[in-house]
């Protein structure tokens, strides 16, 4: 039987059929915007105990643009990897691809050339890095049928190996492109704008995912690939810029580390792969694909972040910071088997 494909919007809307409060509410709350107010309740009581256990140093300016400033990074990649998870897929390399990006980018060739002409230069370079890869793996898993957990698995193991090659294992430092650390690491109306570029393309993915044909196929094809063959889907070929997607936003978030550690090396992303999956999967994207929700990302990432700098702030291990990730995936998982189960009853 075909699984339901739904998407934040209209279409989670309770039907014109339904009738009586109670439905209404039941509906509400099954629906995205009932996951999206537990998200934020989950948020609000993590906020609430890091206020309790770190006082004002939690709640500082500079500690709320801190969190910011470390989810938008990882939020990048998660608004990608939110479209491929949506259709089905998987990548494990959004991680690795990263870092081979932040090393292309970041070599003496491509800094003299930008340092020649300008500094767009160095975005060009991680970007295209970033979509090359990806469309790499789209056309390996679309066109060659393997599956994505392999063919992403072994983009994660090249891509580090080759970026290891290009820096020689050394870091690259940005050096010769002052006005590329000074674009990137400048702040617009108080706030950074590594963070202004999270929330740019945010946006920009739930307007592709919730608004557009692309985002109705990327649905469509999570939901039941044969089925949206049959409509006329060419699933091959979405599949495949589905994969350069998520590429490209490496190759953003690549530009967005560069800025904030000023150095290329192999070792950026790694394990990247692991917190842009939990972040998609407990904002609500199903991992079975057909269902997925940017604005459940942005708040998944948000809550990894804020626990994470929580645990900081009371000088715990990350051994412990592990511990409650895994826990609330898993917890997250559930939540999603128990909500799939209910709407097939229903």
């Amino acid at each position: 039987m075909a699984r339901a494909a739904v998407v934040d919007g209209p279409a989670n809307a309770p039907s014109p059929g339904a009738t009586g409060g109670g439905a209404s509410r039941r509906n509400l709350f099954n629906g995205s915007m009932g996951r999206n107010i537990g998200l934020v309740l989950a948020l609000v009581v993590l906020c609430v105990v890091g206020y309790a256990t770190a006082g004002e140093n939690f709640a500082s300016v500079n500690n709320v643009l801190t969190i910011l400033r470390m989810a938008a990074v990882i939020g990048v990649l998660s608004i990608g990897m939110t479209f491929v998870i949506t259709a089905g897929g998987i990548d494990l390399s959004v991680g690795s691809v990263m870092g081979l990006a932040t090393v292309w980018a970041s070599t003496l060739a491509t800094q003299t050339m930008a340092a020649d002409t300008h500094w767009i230069v160095m975005v060009g370079v991680a970007l295209a890095v970033g979509t090359v890869c990806g469309l790499i793996n789209g056309v390996i898993i679309a066109y060659g049928k393997v599956v994505a957990f392999m063919a992403t698995l072994a983009m994660m193991v090249g891509a580090r190996g080759l970026a290891e090659m290009i820096s020689n294992r050394q870091t690259q430092r940005v050096t010769e492109v002052d006005a590329f650390l000074d674009f990137f690491r400048a702040d617009l109306i108080g706030i950074p704008v590594l963070v202004w570029m999270f929330a740019v393309v945010a946006v920009a993915g739930w307007f592709l995912l919730n608004r557009t044909t692309f985002g109705r196929r990327t649905v469509a094809v999570g939901g039941n690939p044969e089925a949206a063959r049959l409509a006329g889907i060419k699933v091959k070929r979405h599949t495949m810029y589905l994969y350069g997607l998520v590429g490209l936003t490496a190759g953003i978030a690549a530009v967005m580390m560069l800025a904030r550690t000023t150095a290329g090396t192999s070792t950026n992303g790694l394990f990247y792969e692991l917190d842009v999956i939990a972040a998609v999967v407990v904002g609500g994207t199903l991992l079975v694909g057909g269902r997925g929700t940017i604005v459940g990302t942005v708040l998944g990432v948000l809550i990894f972040t804020t626990l994470t700098n929580v645990f900081t702030q009371n000088n715990m291990s990350s051994s412990a910071q592990n511990v409650a990730k895994g826990v609330i995936i898993v917890v997250a998982v559930l939540l999603q088997q128990r909500f799939a189960s209910r709407s097939r009853s229903d």
